[in-house]
């Protein structure tokens, strides 16, 4: 599917989601904990790495300041997930992205691409860093709203 369009099932909301970054310590876990508040109750949504990574403190400082939090959650991969279906898995980096279309290569999973920078590489002050993962949750907040949201009775 082309990067960045809406999710089109047929005539009905995905189910399933899956967000899917390189470690699944920033972008993916935001994007999951965003989307959980955002979209209807009864849709599954989880999150996970390619490789294992650890809890990143800015990503909790972020999403607090939105009223929302990660809870407990820790990072996982794919291999820690209990369910592996999903109507859609949204990769958030090149990495993950690559490793979501071999692992549906015989599914009818459909991968869509959202490129979402990785704001660890950004500033060397506390300000700078916490102005790059704010970043990051408003993007990942605008996709959700105007992707997966507003699209979400259409589908």
């Amino acid at each position: 599917m082309e990067q960045g369009s809406a999710i089109e099932h047929s005539g009905k909301a995905p189910g399933a989601i899956l967000f899917m970054c390189g470690l699944n310590a920033i972008r993916s876990p935001m994007a999951e904990v965003i989307a959980r508040h955002m979209l209807p109750q009864g849709t599954y949504i989880a999150s996970a790495g390619v490789r294992a990574g650890e809890r990143n403190a800015f990503v909790d400082a972020v999403l607090e300041e939105i009223g929302l939090s990660l809870g407990r959650r820790q990072p996982q991969t794919l291999e820690d997930l209990e369910d592996d279906f999903f109507d859609v898995i949204i990769t958030l980096s090149p990495e993950a992205h690559h490793a979501a279309l071999e692992l549906t290569r015989a599914n009818a999973v459909e991968v869509i691409y959202w490129p979402t920078m990785d704001p660890t590489v950004a500033g060397d002050t506390r300000e700078q860093i916490l102005s790059a993962y704010r970043e990051v949750r408003d993007h990942l907040l605008g996709l959700i709203e105007t992707r997966l949201v507003e699209h979400s009775g259409s589908l």
